[in-house]
């Protein structure tokens, strides 16, 4: 049995010059601290694979998806972040399946050998089986997909002024977030912003006090996952913005143009934002067994894929139970980055035949925005819950200091400057293949 603080691996790296050979999966939070910290290690060689060739800041998709940054504000080319380090080799492909018993990942260009794989693959959009939904919704876990929201919040409002009916333009005029965790939450926030500061000077000709935004959540509050206090202030900062929250609320369909609820309730609606739920990206070739619910992998303490020596997963798609959190860590960047770092300094232990650390995960705190000047923060030590134009700004702060690249934290700051003093914002792009 393990001892309960360290373990040692049956699995032995390889003798030779080449030293111990890494493959990554995903270059997100997690791939990528891992990476970097790996990369330090000259006896480790490192390949990073990734379906795009840009690390993603997904806490501020938001603010891509309502024409507050630039794509490229929140983007940072992974080939860039190792241009110095010589023993980290990216290549953006496609995983297809991983072959444990022959040690290979299998994408659709090429085949990867290694001796240890680590799985960051991430979370997608979880629409629980409902193909409507899946069809007609716009999920916001990419940066391409946060450009779609933008285009079609910004279409629709072009839309509306050739609406033929009132119905037509209610329509049109009716957004549906449907989730209210941080996403739902932030998103539901910034679009009522735009409602008040920068629609009506774009749109003079529209009446925006028809304009409805719904923030629906199954759960009886939102921000489940913060404090009471942080879910009663939240709902409250969203009515006084005049979203209407609607707890306690199922979504059963959307066909694009009906949205339907459990209870029966309809909505008619040209747009509905999916935040309400995410699935671990677990490739091909993971045993069925070790899959629990949210498509997550079981891992024990050391973040080692159960049955496998030396097959590890991390982040969003890691399950790993603790005293501490029975049922599993929650999916967010801070516990991606944790164990990014404590699985570099594991597998560096592992290389030089010492005896590994498990992992034990410190909650420094929660925190969400909801619109201009506020935000709600939770602290646990001390256990403190604080809101307001103070937390607003401590987000800001924190979320400035996470970006990659000085370019990137300069232009988001001084985006956020602009769209403060201004109340408005210059990235609101329409761009659409023209006819020749």
């Amino acid at each position: 049995m393990q001892n309960e603080n360290h373990s040692t691996s049956s699995f032995l790296p390889p003798s030779g010059d080449r030293g111990l050979k890494v493959v990554i999966i995903g270059g997100g939070f997690g791939g990528l601290i891992l990476s970097r910290k790996l990369s330090k290690n000259k006896n480790v060689d490192i390949t990073l694979i990734d379906r795009f060739n840009f690390h993603q800041f997904q806490p501020l998709f938001y603010q891509v998806a309502t024409a507050g940054l630039d794509a490229s504000n929140i983007s940072f080319p992974l080939r860039k972040v190792f241009q110095k380090e010589k023993n980290v080799h990216f290549r953006m492909a496609n995983v297809t399946s991983i072959d444990t018993a022959q040690n290979k990942v299998i994408s659709e260009s090429e085949t990867f050998n290694y001796d240890i794989l680590v799985l960051a693959t991430g979370a997608d959009t979880n629409f629980f089986g409902n193909e409507a939904l899946a069809a007609n919704a716009y999920p916001m876990k990419s940066t391409v997909e946060a450009l779609q929201i933008k285009y079609r919040l910004l279409k629709n409002m072009e839309d509306a002024l050739y609406a033929k009916s009132e119905e037509a333009l209610q329509s049109l005029m009716t957004v549906v977030i449907v989730g209210g965790g941080p996403t739902g939450v932030e998103l539901s926030g910034a679009i009522a912003d735009m409602r008040r500061f920068v629609f009506p000077k774009d749109y003079p000709e529209l009446d925006f006090k028809k304009m409805k935004i719904y923030l629906l959540e199954g759960s009886p509050q939102t921000l489940a996952a913060m404090s009471d206090k942080s879910s009663e202030d939240s709902q409250d900062y969203l009515t006084r913005l005049g979203v209407i929250v609607k707890t306690g609320t199922v979504v059963k369909g959307y066909d694009g143009k009906t949205v339907t609820m459990q209870d029966g309730e309809t909505i008619e609606t040209c747009m509905v934002i999916w935040a309400a739920g995410i699935k671990g990206n677990v490739p091909d070739g993971i045993d069925k067994s070790l899959i629990v619910k949210g498509n997550r992998i079981k891992v024990d303490r050391y973040n080692k894929v159960n049955g496998f020596e030396n097959v590890y997963a991390i982040g969003d798609v890691a399950y790993m139970e603790t005293e501490k959190y029975p049922h599993g860590h929650p999916q967010v960047a801070s516990v991606a980055i944790a164990q990014g770092k404590a699985l570099s300094a594991n597998l560096i232990k592992l290389d030089k035949k010492l005896f590994m650390t498990a992992f034990e995960y410190h909650d420094k705190g929660t925190m969400a925005t909801v619109g201009r000047n506020l935000a709600v923060v939770d602290l646990p030590k001390p256990k403190l819950h604080f809101k307001g134009f103070f937390a607003w700004i401590l987000w800001m702060t924190l979320h400035l200091f996470l970006l990659l690249g000085v370019k990137n934290r300069i232009a988001v700051f001084y985006n956020w400057i602009y769209n403060y003093a201004t109340y408005d914002q210059n990235l609101r792009l329409i761009f659409k293949k023209s006819k020749l």
